[in-house]
């Protein structure tokens, strides 16, 4: 079983710089690596392959290697930057996703390496190559595993780490079969008004975190509007902006994480309506209310816990 663990990173300023550098350097090659995709399509008609693409960026690696700032990016999660875009394309293909589009360097907030190339735990602390050892805080321990990748995130409040841990819960007997709930059935009904209506008369209401941060969203947008563009002040206000946004997703996230899991630890089969969000989406006047809601989020949490 593969679960990841998130933890804050307190890099010092000379850190945080390095830190930016290698995720300025992890956006440049995906966008030089989407724009010779794209290109050798329009000329040819022929993809590219992640082999040959890991080739051509061992290449620019090693130009000038005494002042190339593509040398922030260590090998390995210049390969992993590599394999996001060729997932991307392969999604493409298949239908799933939109074409890829390039990015902004404001956009590109993490990158991935391989434990014990390029980055690893040492000791308390993050080591991370051209940035050093990052103080970590270890908010919980891990559990004995095998650590499978590092991954490094930006976002507007700081700087975290995801630490994706390959743990055994049974040993190397081979896994229990897992234990019948004995509770009631429900069935549950997704909506706006009322985020989930059960079939037992429970009703679940949203507390539309967006809805009551509106009024500071709008000022912060109307101090963005006014500052000049290019400017510290400016720049300053999209950050305070951006934190507002994260600590409304994060809000909702943690009411649908408590309302899922006594769900789960209550009944023993859910049962959901076969409900099409897109609709909603789309709908000039039930979108907002609808992502205010989010109930694709709720969908993806009871999924996990309840199998």
């Amino acid at each position: 079983m593969l679960r990841t663990y998130k933890y804050r990173l307190y890099p010092t300023d000379e850190q945080a710089q390095a830190l930016s550098d290698i995720l300025q350097a992890g956006c440049w090659l995906y966008n030089a690596a989407l724009h010779f995709r794209r290109k050798r399509w329009q000329e040819s008609r022929h993809s590219v392959t992640y082999y040959e693409q890991a080739a051509m960026w061992r290449d620019w690696r090693n130009e000038q290697p005494d002042d190339n700032p593509l040398r922030m990016l260590n090998m390995s999660a210049g390969q992993q930057v590599l394999r996001r875009v060729d997932s991307a394309f392969r999604a493409f293909f298949q239908g799933k996703r939109g074409c890829p589009r390039f990015k902004r360097a404001t956009r590109f907030n993490s990158v991935n390496y391989k434990p014990g190339d390029g980055s690893r735990i040492k000791g308390r602390k993050l080591y991370v190559q051209n940035a050093g050892l990052i103080t970590v805080r270890w908010h919980r321990e891990l559990p004995d595993g095998r650590l499978k990748n590092i991954i490094l995130l930006r976002k507007p409040s700081g700087w975290y780490v995801c630490l994706q841990v390959e743990v055994c819960l049974a040993g190397p007997l081979p896994d229990p079969e897992p234990e019948q709930h004995t509770g009631q059935t429900v069935g549950i009904d997704m909506g706006i008004t009322h985020a989930l209506a059960l079939s037992n008369g429970t009703a679940f209401d949203s507390p539309r975190h967006l809805q009551q941060s509106l009024a500071r969203l709008r000022r912060l947008q109307r101090r963005v509007a006014r500052r000049k563009k290019g400017s510290k002040r400016r720049r300053k206000a999209v950050r305070q902006l951006a934190k507002q946004q994260e600590h409304i997703a994060n809000q909702r996230r943690d009411w649908w994480h408590k309302v899922t899991r006594q769900l789960v630890d209550t009944y023993g089969t859910i049962v959901l309506e076969d409900l099409n969000l897109n609709f909603m989406l789309q709908n000039g006047n039930l979108a907002r209310s609808a992502r205010d809601v989010s109930l694709g989020l709720f969908r993806e949490l009871l999924g996990y816990k309840a199998i």
